[in-house]
């Protein structure tokens, strides 16, 4: 059987099941920080100029803290993918090539989501990433992706 007709087939038997085609979208990510940062909202050129290392303070000059989860690779490719369109790949060759330059410093690296959310509550100046479900009555939502 080929590609297109495998294909098909298994998109029938979902749906003869009543699996719906959505089921496997990816969750939605959003971008928060601590309830007690000054920043209520962030654009998304303000978010690429931190994640990238062009600025270090949010729009208003307090100092910004922008977090990586080591981890969960799915999330945080997810994430580069959604805010500047390339693979996880060539954004950790983007931060070699910086580093070894000296030019600028890559987002502080937390282990597990577990370990950004502390963050987020005791560091007013942390910003991350995570699954809108995972969002805590201590985080502030300043970004959605689509």
């Amino acid at each position: 059987m080929n590609f297109r007709r495998s294909t098909i087939y298994v998109l029938f038997l979902m749906m003869c099941c009543g699996v719906p085609i959505g089921a496997f979208a990816t969750e939605q990510l959003v971008v928060v920080t601590s309830l007690n940062n000054e920043i209520n909202v962030i654009d998304k050129k303000g978010l690429i100029d931190l994640y990238m290392g062009k600025y270090s303070a949010f729009p208003n000059g307090q100092q910004a803290t922008p977090i990586d989860v080591a981890t969960n690779t799915d999330l945080r490719a997810q994430f580069y993918k959604a805010l500047v369109g390339l693979p996880l790949a060539r954004v950790n060759a983007y931060w070699s090539r910086l580093k070894f330059s000296g030019r600028a410093k890559p987002p502080a690296v937390e282990q597990t989501l577990d370990d950004v959310k502390q963050r987020i509550e005791n560091d007013s100046s942390a910003l991350a990433y995570v699954y809108a479900t995972s969002v805590t009555e201590n985080m502030k939502v300043v970004y959605r992706f689509d």
